[in-house]
């Protein structure tokens, strides 16, 4: 069980709050399908993606001799962008984020999404009132979040001591571990469980079994 004082937590948004991993997948293969490289299935995808997301591009045959990361990762955001606004947050999510501002956790949303796209994408989802900053990065190359995050602490003299961090990849325990703060994953975003695992933090399959599990330990004698 997750046990300690939680007085902030920090969300990922993509495959966690956000449920676009099919959305991701279809984009990509677009991106493929032009280059006569193997198309993704879930499957495969959930096994290969990672971060850095070049590491990713190199790992899905991606030539960065022939064309620059830049070149793919720019027509990938062309690809993504379109019908994004059909892609929905998971089912579970506003009720988690309600039960959390009830009890007085601060949350945050810290991703690897260029920042405007990210805040634009929480408003029109209508959650952007739960968080008391959204912070994403500055550029569609998506490189890490740990900077930012510092920064945040920072700013908002955020306690890593009572931090959690709630992620699907792990890469979001490599930023927890950067940042001395506590970590969970939730199993349905962009890496398969069996990779999480690697991971050594608490998994979970959804926020509604999260969100129960925290509800469990705080009625405990």
């Amino acid at each position: 069980m997750l046990s300690g004082k939680i007085e902030t937590i920090l969300w990922d948004w993509n495959g966690t709050l956000l449920n676009d991993v099919d959305h991701c997948i279809n984009s990509m293969n677009m991106l493929l399908k032009t280059r006569n490289l193997n198309p993704l299935d879930k499957a495969r995808y959930l096994n290969v993606f990672t971060f850095p997301v070049k590491t990713y591009y190199e790992a899905l045959g991606f030539d960065f001799v022939k064309e620059a990361f830049e070149i793919p990762a720019e027509e990938f955001i062309v690809h993504y962008n379109r019908g994004f606004e059909k892609v929905p947050i998971f089912d579970d999510v506003t009720e988690t984020l309600e039960y959390f501002r009830s009890a007085g956790v601060k949350q945050y949303i810290i991703s690897a999404m260029e920042h405007n796209a990210l805040v634009r994408s929480v408003e029109d989802r209508g959650i952007a009132t739960y968080f008391s900053i959204i912070n994403g990065i500055s550029d569609n190359l998506a490189y890490g979040k740990v900077s930012m995050a510092k920064g945040l602490f920072i700013r908002d003299r955020i306690n890593p001591a009572t931090t959690l961090l709630v992620g699907d990849t792990l890469h979001d325990i490599e930023v927890a571990t950067e940042l001395g703060v506590r970590s969970i994953l939730i199993a349905r975003g962009h890496q398969s469980r069996s990779r999480l695992a690697a991971g050594n933090t608490m998994i979970f399959e959804s926020l509604t079994e999260f969100r129960q599990s925290i509800k469990q330990e705080k009625e405990k004698p």
